[in-house]
């Protein structure tokens, strides 16, 4: 079978494959391929140190061969990969293994005295315990805690920054095989520097998901509380319209009063009819042109007669008159809008 060095060759190499891809969807079933094929070279490798005990608690580093230390980097690989997977249904689980191979890989460098850092809490049910039995007011945030959290973040970073770029003055002497061993000794020490603060942001970062994974479980699982007592049923509400045409419809639509149903002469007649105007009498000398002579008062009226028949007849010509200034005003509205001629205030 392959050898322990190409087994964590091949595993680096497709790490660094899916760090670099440019697929759209890491869900996508070339990736996923390539995840589990790192893997499952880096579980094999991992297995075969073990069974080798390269690395031991009460060993120092000087103790530990120079070409051995590149496998010090197997748990934080493995967490990386183990990260990657996108099954959802298994994604709290993928979570904690990633954050176990982290925390294996801190516990290592600790061990022999790889970078000062403190080492993140457990998941342990005791150290879940114990940190729960003396509860704080999440109201009221640490501001220690946040500080002392923000300075380490921003010295990993400066630290990142330096390491990446001694990494990369370096790793082509290492690569064609020119180095010597002490070389490649800084070489890989660097390298495991570098890994320990990526391991402290994934597993800062794997915490706030788990969180939030946790709430969402607990929300689910939740029995539903007492309903309220039923609201009463609302009377129904008539509809109404609301819109221009429906307006207009009810004003200007068939059947509306004020559209006019008879001419004047018709209205006239039919209030002539009811008694209500008497039949227009003519004077003579008045009559209208076209219209036939009005008969003569009979001889031998008295002048009483004659004085009441006049006045009747002038009530009934201003009658006329008034209908027909009425007449001649509705007609000048009609062709003049209100308003119309007003000067005296021009706003």
């Amino acid at each position: 079978g392959p050898r322990l060095a190409e087994l964590l060759a091949l595993g680096r190499r497709l790490l660094e494959e899916l760090e670099a891809s440019t697929e759209p969807s890491s869900g996508a079933p070339a990736v996923q391929d390539k995840v589990r094929q790192g893997l499952d070279a880096l579980q094999r490798a991992a297995a075969m140190v073990t069974q080798l005990e390269l690395f031991s608690e009460n060993e120092e580093l000087e103790e530990v061969a120079s070409a051995d230390l590149k496998f010090m980097l197997l748990p934080a690989l493995l967490g990386a990969l183990t990260l990657k997977q996108v099954d959802l249904s298994r994604r709290r689980e993928h979570l904690e293994t990633a954050r176990e191979h982290f925390q294996h890989f801190l516990k290592l460098c600790r061990n022999y005295g790889l970078g000062s850092f403190q080492l993140p809490p457990g998941t342990s049910s005791e150290e879940e315990a114990r940190s729960s039995s003396a509860p704080r007011d999440p109201s009221q945030p640490n501001l220690v805690a946040m500080a002392l959290s923000r300075t380490a973040k921003i010295e990993r970073y400066k630290q990142k920054k330096e390491l990446e770029n001694k990494l990369a003055s370096m790793s082509s002497s290492v690569e064609s095989g020119t180095a010597d061993e002490d070389q490649i000794r800084e070489f890989y020490i660097l390298q495991i520097q570098k890994w320990i603060g990526t391991s402290l942001e994934e597993i800062e970062s794997i915490d706030q998901e788990l969180v939030i994974l946790k709430s969402r479980d607990a929300a689910r699982q939740a029995p539903a509380g007492p309903r309220g007592p039923p609201r009463p049923a609302r009377a129904p509400v008539k509809p109404f319209i609301l819109t221009r045409d429906a307006a207009q419809a009810r004003v200007f639509g068939a059947g509306y009063p004020g559209l006019p149903i008879m001419t004047v002469d018709d209205w006239y007649e039919q209030r002539r009819k009811q008694g209500i105007v008497s039949t227009p009498q003519r004077v003579p000398g008045f009559e209208e042109p076209g219209s036939p002579p009005c008969p003569s008062p009979p001889a031998g009226a008295s002048d009483e007669e004659m004085q009441k028949q006049q006045k009747e007849t002038e009530e009934e010509e201003d009658d006329e008159e008034a209908l027909r200034k009425a007449r001649d005003w509705d007609d000048w509205k009609d062709t003049h809008p209100r308003g119309y001629g007003n000067r005296h205030n021009m706003g």
